[in-house]
C-alpha cells in the first residue's frame, strides 16, 4: 500500500492553497484530483459565465490574478487557467484523474488506482458537490430538465421558452443571458438578497474587505441565508429583476408543485422582491455607517438607492403555467448544491451528513476540512479568503516552518 505523510483530497483553490502552505513548511504531501485542476470551473460552468469578484481582488497566496482590466470580471475559463497556473507556480504534487471513493479508519483512501494510507488528511473538495433538483417535475413530463451546472449556452437548448428556477447568482445570470439572447424566459424568483455592483466608488466586494465583513466568524453568521444576487457579466452591473420584467421576462413566485405538465407558483413574488430590496438598502446603510465612522472622503451615491418601480402586471403574478401550452422546452434548475461526504467512513459527520469541525479541525486527530463556507469566516470558501485557513491548518499539520 502506498503511504504518504499528508493527503489532500481535491486540487481546487482550497487544495492548492493547502499544498502551498505545506510546501513552504517543507512538509511532504500529495494531492488527489478526480479530473483536472479546477475541474468545476471547466465543465460545470456555462460559457458566458463571469466571476463575481473583480479582477483586482482575485488572488491566491503569493499569486495575484494578472489582468489588464482590474475592474473587469474574469470568465470561468480564465479562472480555471489561473488555478492551473497557480498549481505550476507552487509546484503542487497533484495526481490528476484519481478520485477518492472512500476514506476509511487508519486514513486509508480508496481510489481506482489503489489504496493510499496517510498520516493526516485534508478534505478540500469544496462546497459545490451534489447538485440539487427538487422532485417537482417528473422525468416523464417530456420537458428537458437540467441543473445549472449542465447549462452551456442559449443556442444549445431545445427550441422554445426556458423556465429558470432559482434566484441566486447562477439563476439570475442564466436568466439574463437567455433574455439577451432573445429566448422567451420565465424566471421563478424565491427569497434572495440583492447587492449593488458598485457603491460610492467601489465594488461591493471591495466593501466586504474594507469593512471586515469578509472576516465575519461563524458564530456571527447572518440568520438570513437567502442567496446573494450579483453578477460580473456584461461588465458587471447591479441585478434588477423588475428591469428584466420590463424587457419581457416573465417573473414568477417560488415554484411549489407540478402535475400533468402544469407548474404552480407561490403568491410570494412581490414579497421576495421586497426581501431583496431590503438587503440591498441595508448593505448601503452599513457602508454609509462605516464611511462616516472612518471619515472617508467619498461622494454620496443617491442614484444607487433608487428602487425601480414595480410594473403593474407583477402585482397579480401568474400562479400556474402549462409548460407545453406555453411552449417551454427546457427547465433549468438553479437550485444550488448539497455537500456530499458519504465517502468518509469516519465519525466526523452529523445526522445530516454535515462535517463536524471547529475551524476546520475535527475530533479525529489528523483529519481536517478546508474550503467550506464559514469554515472560520465568511470568506473561507472564496479565492481571496481560503489562504488564511490553509496557513492556520498548516501550522497544525507542520508546526515547524522551514522557510
Amino acid at each position: 500500500m502506498e503511504e504518504v505523510e499528508t493527503l489532500i483530497v481535491g486540487a481546487g483553490q482550497a487544495g492548492l492553497t493547502m499544498s502551498h502552505a505545506l510546501r513552504r513548511r517543507g512538509h511532504p504531501h500529495l494531492l488527489l484530483e478526480r479530473c483536472r485542476v479546477g475541474e468545476r470551473w471547466r465543465s460545470e460552468r456555462w460559457d458566458g459565465m463571469h466571476f463575481q469578484t473583480p479582477n483586482a481582488l482575485v488572488r491566491l497566496p503569493d499569486f495575484p490574478f494578472v489582468s489588464g482590466a482590474p475592474d473587469g470580471f474574469a470568465t470561468a475559463a480564465q479562472i480555471a487557467d489561473y488555478l492551473d497556473a497557480y498549481a505550476a507556480f507552487i509546484e503542487a504534487p497533484v495526481r490528476r484523474g484519481v478520485a477518492v471513493t472512500a476514506l476509511r479508519p487508519g486514513f486509508v483512501a480508496e481510489t481506482a488506482a489503489g489504496p493510499i494510507r496517510a498520516k493526516q488528511v485534508v478534505v478540500a473538495t469544496g462546497p459545490f458537490q451534489r447538485p440539487i433538483i427538487p422532485p417537482l417535475l417528473p422525468e416523464t413530463s417530456g420537458i428537458r430538465q437540467i441543473h445549472a451546472k449542465d447549462y452551456r449556452a442559449p443556442d444549445l437548448l431545445p427550441d422554445g421558452g426556458v423556465l429558470v428556477v432559482g434566484a441566486g447568482a447562477s439563476g439570475s445570470q442564466i436568466a439574463e443571458e437567455l433574455l439577451r439572447a432573445g429566448r422567451r424566459t420565465y424566471f421563478s424568483v424565491g427569497k434572495h438578497r440583492r447587492a449593488p455592483r458598485r457603491y460610492r466608488g467601489h465594488d461591493h466586494i471591495w466593501w466586504w474587505i474594507e469593512t471586515g465583513m469578509d472576516r465575519t466568524p461563524p458564530e456571527r453568521r447572518p440568520t438570513d441565508r437567502a442567496p446573494l444576487v450579483h453578477s460580473g457579466a456584461y461588465g458587471g452591473h447591479t441585478m434588477d429583476f423588475r428591469e428584466f420584467a420590463r424587457q419581457g421576462m416573465v417573473l414568477l413566485g417560488r415554484a411549489e408543485a407540478a402535475h400533468d405538465g402544469t407548474m404552480t407558483f407561490a403568491p410570494d413574488l412581490l414579497a421576495n422582491l421586497a426581501h431583496g430590496d431590503a438587503a440591498y438598502l441595508a448593505f448601503m446603510d452599513f457602508v454609509d455607517a462605516h464611511i462616516a465612522a472612518k471619515q472617508m472622503p467619498l461622494p454620496n451615491d443617491p442614484e444607487a438607492r433608487v428602487i425601480s418601480p414595480t410594473p403593474d402586471w407583477l402585482h397579480e403574478p401568474i400562479r400556474s403555467i402549462d409548460l407545453r401550452a406555453e411552449g417551454i422546452g427546457t427547465v433549468i434548475w438553479a437550485t444550488g448544491y448539497a455537500l456530499d461526504f458519504g465517502w468518509i467512513d469516519l465519525p466526523v459527520l452529523d445526522g445530516r451528513g454535515m462535517p463536524i469541525h471547529r475551524l476546520g479541525v475535527t475530533d479525529v486527530p489528523g483529519l481536517y476540512f478546508l474550503g467550506l463556507p464559514f469554515l472560520s469566516k465568511m470568506s473561507s470558501s472564496f479565492l481571496f479568503g481560503v489562504g488564511d485557513d490553509a496557513e492556520r491548518l498548516g501550522d497544525l499539520i507542520a508546526p515547524h516552518r522551514n522557510t
